[in-house]
């Protein structure tokens, strides 16, 4: 399995997820669970029935979370360099349009929204290995574009 980039705050944020599904969420459900098991005929019992699709839903989770973990890289995004690589800043125009910043991140942290671009996204993977002054095309669901590098930090 090829490794997932994380950010050293993504990777500690899904770390926590993953001790509070593990030590909280999972004895929570196990004590709904066993509720649900004392109230009745268990066929016909909604709650039940909601307890343990719950239950499968967490421990999916767990596993989900496991996974990615024990593949992560961690990136450092203070890295300076003045090639694009995961974790680095880039500074972007497209035409005659104002300068975007995105930050190249992993899958599991990308929120375009936030300014932060997966590694393989359309554009993320576009910018990969290019520099200031790069003029790139990206082939994106919508046709392609072209983006020039203002910047890499």
């Amino acid at each position: 399995m090829p490794p997932t980039f994380l950010t050293r705050q993504g990777f500690d944020k899904l770390q926590e997820e993953l001790d509070y599904l593990r030590s909280v969420k999972r004895a929570e459900v196990a004590q709904r669970l066993h509720e649900a098991m004392e109230g009745g005929e268990l066929i016909e019992d909604a709650e039940y029935e909601a307890a343990k699709n719950e239950q499968a839903f967490v421990e999916g989770r767990i596993q989900e979370l496991e996974i990615l973990l024990a593949n992560a890289r961690v990136i450092e995004e203070n890295e300076k360099s003045d090639v694009v690589n995961v974790g680095s800043t880039v500074y972007i125009r497209e035409g005659d349009n104002p300068e975007e910043i995105y930050t190249i991140v992993g899958p599991a942290e990308a929120s375009p929204r936030d300014g932060r671009i997966s590694n393989e996204s359309p554009l993320g993977r576009a910018l990969m290995e290019r520099r200031a002054g790069d003029t790139v095309k990206v082939e994106a669901p919508d046709g392609a574009f072209s983006v020039r590098v203002i910047k890499v930090g």
